[in-house]
């Protein structure tokens, strides 16, 4: 009996510790990662490789350990940009709706929290966003855009590696305390 007992009053572990933020962060941050996305490439071409909406849709739901909650600020985050770009209404809805919700159930399992991992799965979510997308199209506007796989992974190691500083920052903005 004591066994069970000390398993309910034990502190939650760092793995299993659901971050919070401010409403401004959850609102301020993606809104900001989302005017980036659509006007800085247009003046700084190097730059179109970045997808920030994405890494902070990522760092989110890495955070938030929860998939309903990813599902929510992938849906959130992904309808916003495709109201601001020139994209189909509803194709980054779908798929970031999608990276949420797969982040969220991710970081139920792994210490997120690691450099590494988080490394990891920003790659690993970069390509998926982008193969999503290209299935998407192919499949529902009937599109024939290109995938190169080459590319796309070039492009999400430089995502990754803009995202380990980036979910650093990004830390320094969680609510501490209980």
């Amino acid at each position: 009996m004591t066994e069970i007992t000390e398993t309910f009053t034990e502190p939650r572990k760092k793995k299993d510790a659901v971050s919070r933020f401010n409403a401004l962060a959850l609102i301020g941050i993606p809104l900001a990662a989302i005017l980036f996305q659509v006007y800085v490439p247009q003046f700084v071409k190097y730059l179109s490789y970045l997808e920030l909406p994405l890494l902070v849709t990522v760092y989110f739901a890495l955070m938030r350990r929860s998939p309903v909650a990813g599902v929510l600020i992938g849906a959130g985050i992904g309808l916003a940009q495709d109201s601001l770009s020139s994209h189909p209404l509803g194709m980054f809805g779908i798929v970031k709706t999608l990276v949420g919700y797969f982040a969220a159930t991710v970081s139920q399992r792994f210490d997120v929290e690691n450099p590494v991992v988080r490394l990891v799965l920003a790659f690993f979510f970069f390509f998926f966003h982008q193969f999503f997308y290209w299935v998407l199209s192919r499949a529902l506007l009937g599109q024939a855009l290109l995938f190169d796989p080459q590319q796309t992974l070039v492009m999400a190691l430089l995502n990754a590696a803009v995202a380990v500083p980036l979910f650093h920052i990004l830390d320094k903005l969680k609510i501490t305390g209980g």
